[in-house]
């Protein structure tokens, strides 16, 4: 039999919870390996259970993501996870058809975590692990960014305030962490920015240490460098973002 303290506890857990602003996330993991010979895809990935907008653009956008990771056929539209893993399978087993000897097993492996939260937004990163063949397999990582009072996905653009002097200070950043000279051009070391001029990353996100600037592998650099990060902590930026950052 529960006790009056049991629901007095129950209660003030309740209120608590509601009174966090934080998202309520469920893991879902997908696990796909039919054979041994098979190609193997690994998910796990987190699910907003709230029944609000901000919840059903976070799901979407996370499913367009593993979607567009795992479409093999560009020429075939895929709707949805399942017809995206289908997509990854069967483009294994028609290279298998054509190089029955040379094929080695392909590997999909996705995993999905929240790198911060505040009261006006959420940021969720993907790692992904693709091998379809050749010499190696190519790792990304991708950074999704949401407005919570709206409702919706943000555009790079949209954190900032001052966007162009915000790029003054992280190509200073840059040069300082990758130590490149500031009399130099930005590839006198052996970088690989277009036009020889520094600009920002296609993933930018929110995480507890700092904003992260993440330049994933031939980006910037050769394979061999791997990504290349640039965390700026946020006493050094808050003038340059669109929206103060509360830890």
């Amino acid at each position: 039999m529960k006790t009056p303290i049991f629901y007095l506890l129950s209660i003030l857990l309740f209120i608590g919870c509601g009174s966090e602003s934080n998202l309520t996330f469920e893991t879902i993991s997908i696990t796909e390996k039919e054979c041994p010979d098979c190609p193997e895809v690994l998910v796990e990935i987190p699910k907003a259970l709230e029944q609000t907008n901000l919840s059903k653009t976070i799901n979407t956008a996370l499913e367009e993501e593993l979607i567009s990771l795992l479409v093999f056929d560009d020429e075939i539209e895929s709707t949805s996870l399942d017809e995206a893993i289908l997509s990854f399978k069967n483009g294994y087993q028609e290279l298998k058809k054509l190089y029955p000897d040379e094929t080695a097993g392909w590997k999909a492996k996705i995993d999905g975590e929240v790198t911060f939260e505040d009261k006006k937004k959420i940021t969720i990163e993907l790692k992904s692990y693709l091998f379809t063949g050749g010499a190696h397999g190519y790792t990304t990582n991708s950074f999704l960014n949401f407005d919570k009072r709206k409702g919706k996905e943000l555009e790079n653009w949209e954190l900032f305030e001052d966007q162009d002097h915000f790029v003054n200070f992280a190509e200073n950043k840059f040069r300082i962490q990758e130590n490149i000279p500031q009399d130099n051009t930005i590839n006198s070391t052996g970088f690989m920015f277009e036009k020889d001029e520094f600009y920002l990353p296609e993933n930018i996100g929110f995480t507890k240490k700092g904003l992260t600037l993440l330049y994933n592998q031939y980006e910037v650099a050769s394979y061999a460098e791997g990504a290349i990060e640039l965390t700026l902590p946020y006493n050094e930026i808050k003038n340059y973002l669109s929206k103060k950052v509360k830890l």
